[in-house]
């Protein structure tokens, strides 16, 4: 990570998207001005269909915005071709998703050390690390095991494993409780938390949990495309 703890990370200003056209037209983000802090854990709360998702798919670089001004570690979204975005999300950014997205023929540490992998770590220093990271998250015993052998929460864990395993500067988390029950929440949420606490990297979660929205240092809620004021 670069630059002073506490400083900007993110940082957008009048940011719109829309989909469709005609009568199939949805505003979907509506003039969004936002910071968020390095090293901040921040929570977007709202109702269903209410922009977070689409927020959290912007503000990342997976999906192009109508216009507005998108700023990554000091990187402009706008002056990166796709190539260069792509490049930006494998060594400065990590995702979480309620869906786990684990491939099934690999290995937990086989999942986690695969961006590693694929950005150029060395083969042994990426084994190395992703079992570090993986007991850490309390799965030493489940290092060989494949998502099929895992609980919801382990394999929950495995993607956390993953999305931080390269320090990115920022995590995005969308709904990462979703599909766990509430002692899996429960984990998940905590070990967020301490990942937070003990790296200092920025996380942002898009979640409907409160428990989880209880742990972070603020609340944005969403409504309408809008952060409430």
């Amino acid at each position: 990570m670069s630059g002073p703890a506490g400083a900007p990370v993110v940082v957008g200003r009048d940011v719109w998207k829309t989909y469709g056209q005609g009568e199939t037209r949805v505003v979907a983000l509506r003039g969004i001005d936002v910071e968020i802090r390095r090293g901040e854990m921040l929570a977007i709360m709202g109702p269903s269909g209410c922009g977070k998702t689409t927020f959290l798919n912007c503000f990342s670089g997976l999906d192009e915005i109508d216009r507005g001004e998108i700023v990554l570690d000091g990187v402009d979204l706008r002056s990166m071709d796709d190539r260069a975005k792509s490049d930006y999300r494998a060594r400065k950014v990590g995702f979480v998703f309620q869906a786990y997205n684990l491939l099934p023929v690999l290995s937990a540490t086989e999942n986690v050390e695969m961006p590693l992998l694929i950005a150029g770590v060395a083969a042994r220093e990426a084994r190395e690390r992703a079992r570090a990271i993986l007991t850490e998250l309390g799965l030493g015993d489940r290092l060989d095991r494949r998502p099929a052998e895992l609980s919801g929460g382990q394999q929950q864990r495995v993607s956390l494993a993953r999305a931080l395993v390269g320090r990115p500067a920022i995590v995005w988390a969308d709904e990462p409780t979703g599909n766990l029950d509430e002692e899996d929440s429960r984990q998940v949420s905590v070990m967020l938390r301490t990942l937070n606490t003990t790296y200092r990297q920025t996380i942002v979660v898009v979640t409907h949990d409160a428990t989880v929205a209880a742990g972070c240092d603020r609340t944005l809620r969403m409504r309408d495309g809008r952060f409430d004021s």
